[in-house]
């Protein structure tokens, strides 16, 4: 450690017989810089902020039914082309900073790119979280920086007036944009829903009892009425079955209520029935008080076997189903034999219906057969026609819903679907920004003096002295044997601290001259003055 403390001394030690010139360049570095640094312009920082909130209180009531645009897709465009392009350069003639009568297309060029450098924008979230969520709204910061205050103030002004005009106008003109789309698209799908309206009507017209009814399909109709035809049929039969049963019952019933055996002690009901039995009784009276030749008894037993006879025929008839048989023999008086009629009758009445249904079916049946080879083709192109119709009518329906949705959309907006609040007002600060002079009179004066101490080490690099005995004996590699010390050292010792104060007093006006730079800038003194 101690060589190594010898050899920063031996070096430092060579290095000052520069001092005087390390110290020249030192103070020329210095003032040149200082100069410099007087000569820069001030720089005025004007800024804003606005906060943007897309969560308004009329927006969840609007979900879903007003076509929905997202206006942070809106703000990040508007945000990322404001300080590009046109919009530059628009701001840039509004504000001044380009001259209206500046038309040289690469002196338009430095101006604005210089001017992009000098305006920024910083987005955050109002949360203090990520700034790409959009959940508590964003805050917009602008920061512009120009040599005059009051132009940079216009600047900023211009600036947000220009972010939200464009963001609210951009989301206006888009909404416009998709309202005209829909009402052209509108009036095209009206136009077809009208010619598919009157294709429909045309072909209705045109196919008259071909067309496909409520029932359904065509093949689905003459399966129902064959069906239908088949069901009536076989009742049809039941009931016919029903109703010979039945007559054959009336028959019977009608020959039993017509015997003798059913009318004892002359008690018949019918005509016949009741003379054979009078005539009985008659006989039987005569033949109490007369003999078998009386000429009464032989008159009334030929009237009796007279009736028998005819009953006998009577009957004969009513087996065969005579109904004129039915009034002379008193048959239908019989409670019996009136229920069976009464059904009988019934059973003929519901066979004639089922025949008039029947023949109805089969009729209907036979008129779809007859168009077997026509109505399939129509149900088929009325099919078509119905699916064309239903597509235009549902697409229609949905493009006036959406057109419908734009409308509320565009009404929303103007009352306020979005709000812009001003954070921070357009403001700069009366004292600049930039340059930071004292720092720079600073560093300058730092770095004047490491030019000037590192020059002196260049010059005794360039220029080396052997300044030690132990120097001596490492350049020659000989060991050296003795010193020989100066004649006058007290002379040697003044003359050195009389150097030695010259260049310290040199030192202290080096950095009085920084004083003066530091009291000179406080005082808001520039070089050239006014710069």
């Amino acid at each position: 450690m101690q060589e190594v403390f010898e050899r920063i001394y031996e070096e430092v030690h060579s290095a000052w017989r520069f001092r005087w010139i390390a110290l020249a360049v030192a103070a020329v570095v210095a003032i040149a810089g200082w100069l410099l640094v007087f000569a820069m312009p001030d720089r005025y920082e004007a800024k804003a902020s606005v906060f943007v909130d897309t969560r308004t209180a009329l927006r969840p009531m609007l979900q879903g039914l007003t076509v929905e645009q997202d206006v942070n897709v809106q703000l990040n465009y508007v945000r990322q082309s404001l300080f590009a392009g046109e919009r530059l350069q628009k701001i840039a003639r509004e504000s001044g900073v380009l001259p209206d009568d500046e038309t040289d297309p690469r002196r338009i060029a430095l101006i604005l790119d210089d001017f992009s450098r000098r305006v920024a924008l910083d987005v955050r979230n109002a949360g203090g979280g990520d700034s790409g969520r959009q959940d508590q709204g964003t805050i917009y910061s602008f920061r512009y920086q120009d040599k005059d205050r009051d132009r940079g103030l216009t600047v900023i002004r211009t600036v947000l007036n220009t972010f939200v005009e464009e963001t609210l106008g951009g989301k206006r003109e888009g909404s416009e944009s998709a309202q005209k789309f829909m009402e052209q698209e509108l009036r095209e799908y009206e136009n077809k829903l009208k010619e598919a309206e009157d294709r429909l009507a045309a072909f209705r017209k045109a196919n008259i009892g071909l067309m496909p009814s409520e029932q359904g399909t065509f093949f689905s109709q003459l399966q129902r009425e064959t069906e239908e035809a088949d069901r009536l049929q076989n009742e049809l039969g039941v009931a016919l079955h029903r109703r010979n049963e039945l007559a054959r019952q009336l028959r019977g019933e009608a020959v039993i209520g017509a015997t003798p055996a059913q009318a004892p002690g002359g008690t018949g009901s019918g005509d016949t029935l009741s003379r054979i039995n009078e005539t009985q009784a008659r006989l039987d009276e005569l033949l109490l008080r007369f003999t078998d030749r009386h000429p009464d008894v032989v008159a009334t037993r030929a009237t009796l076997e007279e009736l028998k006879a005819r009953r006998e025929a009577e009957v004969e008839r009513l087996r065969s189903g005579d109904a004129s048989a039915v009034a002379s023999s008193g048959v239908s008086s019989n409670p019996v034999y009136q229920s069976i009629q009464l059904q009988l009758n019934q059973a003929d009445v519901e066979i004639a219906s089922l025949r008039g249904q029947l023949a109805q079916r089969q009729a209907r049946a036979a008129d779809l057969r007859k168009r077997m080879d026509v109505a399939p083709q129509v149900e088929a192109e009325f099919g078509q026609l119905n699916r064309d119709y239903d597509i235009h009518l549902t697409q229609y329906n949905a493009m006036l819903a959406n057109y419908e949705r734009a409308k509320l959309g565009e009404r929303a907006d103007d009352a306020g679907s979005i709000r812009f609040e001003i954070v921070e007002p357009p403001d700069s600060p009366f004292g600049p920004v930039s340059p930071k002079r004292m720092l720079l009179l600073a560093g300058i004066f730092v770095a004047a003096l490491g030019v000037g101490g590192g020059l002196a080490y260049l010059l005794h690099m360039l220029r080396p002295v052997v300044g030690s005995q132990r120097g001596l004996a490492e350049l020659t590699d000989l060991p050296v044997i003795g010193v020989v010390s100066s004649a006058f050292p007290v002379e040697m010792a003044a003359r050195a601290r009389a150097q030695l104060f010259r260049f310290l007093g040199a030192g202290m006006v080096l950095c009085m001259l920084f004083a003066v730079a530091v009291v000179l800038n406080r005082a808001g003194v520039r070089w050239p003055a006014g710069g």
